[in-house]
């Protein structure tokens, strides 16, 4: 683990947002605008879907190269892989789940979900063989075109969904099967928004997760998509947590 840097108190954090599956950097589109227009610093990165340690290395080297206090926000697996990546570059203040995975240490995506059943995902998952120039095949997945709608954006217009149906990134399956090795919301203050009408991650398990964490908890009636479909609220929450440890004034406990 590396060591905390110290920081100016007043230092506005940096915002570093953290895209999950089926998804891209454009998903934070309105979140970002928002952020923008309050003055804050926002970037959002390009998860690779990789699989957690491929994907949590490349973020802790993103956050390991910018100057200054970061807070950290997953959407979806993202939430997952900013657990295990927050206490590693020494520069993390604040950890933001939207709608996403905070993984307890040994835990994974699939042991969440199969203790919280009825989420919309499993039967809409796509499976391809993706064969690399070596020969060696990886299993991809995707959500099938016409699930795309109700499982992950089931609050925004048909045309849109459509075409984020036919740009969605897919994930590693392995991803699914990763365990993360720490908890980093044991060690940092976190913040979570739920996701009240949430087809693929449901919102008991997020609320658990939540409460687990000892996170500040919102909740928003929304899909999945809730950075697109409600990206005022998300970035009002955001704007919570980055406010909070700008002051300094983060109290954060977590349950024993």
């Amino acid at each position: 683990m590396t060591a905390e840097r110290s920081f100016k108190n007043g230092s506005t954090p940096t915002v570093v947002l953290v895209h999950g599956a089926f998804a891209d950097g454009s998903s934070w589109s309105g979140v970002i605008a928002e952020l923008q227009d309050s003055g804050i610093p926002v970037t959002a990165v390009a998860n690779p879907l990789r699989g957690l340690a491929t994907d949590a290395a490349y973020l802790t080297g993103v956050v390991a190269a910018i100057d200054g206090p970061v807070l950290l926000v997953g959407h979806s697996y993202g939430g997952a892989v900013i657990t295990w990546a927050g206490t590693r570059p020494g520069n993390v203040v604040g950890l933001v789940y939207v709608t996403a995975f905070a993984l307890e240490a040994g835990e994974s995506l699939l042991d969440v979900t199969g203790h919280f059943p009825g989420s919309l995902l499993g039967p809409a998952l796509r499976p391809a063989v993706l064969r690399a120039a070596d020969g060696e095949e990886t299993v991809e997945l995707f959500l099938k075109d016409e699930r795309f709608p109700a499982v992950f954006a089931a609050d925004l217009p048909g045309p849109f969904t459509s075409v984020a149906a036919a740009a969605q990134r897919p994930i590693a399956a392995t991803a699914f099967e990763d365990s993360s090795p720490d908890a980093s919301w044991k060690i940092l203050p976190s913040w979570y928004v739920v996701a009240t009408a949430d087809q693929a991650i449901h919102p008991a398990a997020q609320r658990f997760m939540a409460r687990r964490a000892g996170a500040d908890t919102i909740e928003v009636d929304a899909s999945h998509a809730i950075a697109l479909s409600r990206p005022a609220a998300v970035a009002d929450h955001i704007r919570t947590a980055a406010t909070t440890t700008t002051t300094g004034a983060v109290k954060h406990t977590h349950p024993a």
